[in-house]
């Protein structure tokens, strides 16, 4: 059986060159040349100051507007960046504004806070507790 099977030839120059060409051919066909390079916005910078007595670096430094609009919208709330929530944690919360605006005369909608006789008195327990809590606490030190 084993009389049977032919060997491969080794790969010779012409075989691998064939193999490294249609490789090449391969990338170049899904690569893409990115030439449009600027500061991450995420990152943090750490800008150092010019020397003193140097004539190049003077108080007049030069602000870049494209730079700073970048970093402007990189620290801002994503409400604020995007018009839609960028993942499904983000809907949470999204929108902040409340349904119906409060009208504090409407008794259907708001209910203030009213205190019954008892928790008007466990209200005042409470303040009396605290307060020789304190008067103990000033009187031992």
């Amino acid at each position: 059986m084993a009389a049977a099977k032919e060997e491969k030839e080794p790969m010779n120059f012409v075989h691998k060159n064939a193999i490294l060409c249609e490789t090449v051919t391969k990338e170049n066909r899904t690569q893409k040349l990115y030439t449009n390079y600027s500061i991450n916005p995420f990152k943090t910078l750490h800008v150092v100051a010019g020397k003193p007595n140097s004539k190049y670096d003077s108080e007049d430094g030069e602000e870049d507007p494209h730079f700073k609009k970048i970093i402007e919208r990189a620290n801002q709330e994503p409400t604020k960046k995007f018009a839609f929530p960028q993942t499904e944690a983000q809907e949470i919360g999204w929108v902040t504004r409340p349904l119906l605006e409060k009208d504090r005369s409407d008794r259907r909608l708001h209910f203030p806070h009213q205190m019954s006789e008892m928790t008007k008195y466990m209200e005042t327990f409470w303040r009396i507790e605290e307060a020789k809590k304190i008067n103990t606490d000033a009187n031992t030190a």
